[in-house]
């Protein structure tokens, strides 16, 4: 368990790349376009190199995947989520951080405390429900990720949940191709698919 105060002041010797939580482009239930417009501010501004930040798609083949300290959770007890989306950023110190928009954790968070408090360990979770990752640069998230929003949409049309103000997220290629970042098939998509303990021993701090 981490001592109180680590996370605190992990967050206090760095510098946040992206406004605070409140001034960020967000819109509930749209986390994919969430962390698409954080990279969109992070290519715009020059405080850190836009190599350094990874978009992170989690989830199952199940679509089934818990999160705990979740904006949405009650009490101690996990979201159930069929994928999320979070920006990782590999920073050039000894911690790496997470800027989850969702989360009641500290907004950046370091990896380590998320992934305690937010995970927690997949060991605790019978099989269907364990976590996976995709990792997506950030540069080639902006480049390749497109959606419009129909997934959102219920058989009759209507919106479950209303959508950002500003125009659907396209590029030359695609219209839609959100299901190949949710997809842990590491044959479809872009960038690289992690079982949850090899991302976590590869990001996490070494001891």
């Amino acid at each position: 368990m981490e001592q109180p105060g680590v996370a605190a002041s992990a967050v206090a010797g760095y510098q946040s790349a992206v406004p605070a939580r409140h001034a960020c482009a967000y819109t509930s239930c749209y986390c994919e376009e969430n962390v698409w417009k954080l990279c969109e501010y992070l290519r715009s501004h020059d405080q850190y190199p836009l190599e350094e930040f990874y978009a992170v798609f989690i989830s199952n083949e199940r679509r089934m995947i818990p999160l705990w300290k979740q904006q949405s959770g009650c009490g101690d007890e996990p979201v159930i989520w069929d994928y999320h989306v979070i920006l990782l950023h590999v920073a050039s110190g000894d911690q790496n951080f997470i800027y989850d928009l969702d989360t009641v954790l500290p907004f950046p968070c370091p990896f380590d405390t998320y992934i305690e408090e937010a995970f927690k360990s997949d060991d605790i979770l019978l099989p269907g429900f364990r976590r996976k990752i995709r990792l997506i640069r950030a540069d080639l998230y902006l480049k390749t990720f497109a959606s419009d929003r129909s997934h959102m949409k219920d058989a009759s049309g209507h919106w479950q949940k209303p959508p950002p103000s500003y125009p659907c997220i396209e590029t030359a290629d695609s219209k839609m191709n959100l299901d190949d970042f949710i997809s842990m098939n590491p044959k479809v998509g872009w960038g690289s698919v992690f079982l949850l303990p090899d991302f976590v021993n590869r990001y996490g701090r070494q001891s």
